[in-house]
């Protein structure tokens, strides 16, 4: 198992410091990384914790997952591998782009 956490429900005002203080209890946390929403800054409601050790991460999945922190309850599992994405898309007008020659 991974040392590496998906923790989902957060409250919108809770801080990495939070969340490194909480997830102490279970061991050492090497990171905690809220996501934010690019265009306002504001969080997404979730965020990735990194345990120092895959079994700090199974004791802090048995202590967290579906307890109430900040009067939410949290979402507390392993994190999956980022899917890969497709690159490019993005709008490119009403001709898709490429020009033809004549």
């Amino acid at each position: 198992m991974a040392s590496r956490l998906f923790v989902g429900n957060l409250p919108f005002t809770v801080t990495e410091n939070d969340l490194q203080d909480y997830f102490a209890q279970a061991g050492a946390v090497v990171a905690v990384n809220i996501m934010q929403d690019r265009a306002t800054g504001r969080s997404r409601g979730f965020a990735f914790v990194e345990m120092s050790t895959p079994d700090d991460a199974t004791k802090a999945i048995s202590m967290f997952h579906q307890k109430d922190f900040q009067g939410r309850l949290l979402t507390v599992n392993e994190a999956r591998p980022r899917e890969e994405r497709p690159s490019g898309g993005g709008y490119r007008g009403a001709r898709g782009g490429a020009r033809e020659r004549r």
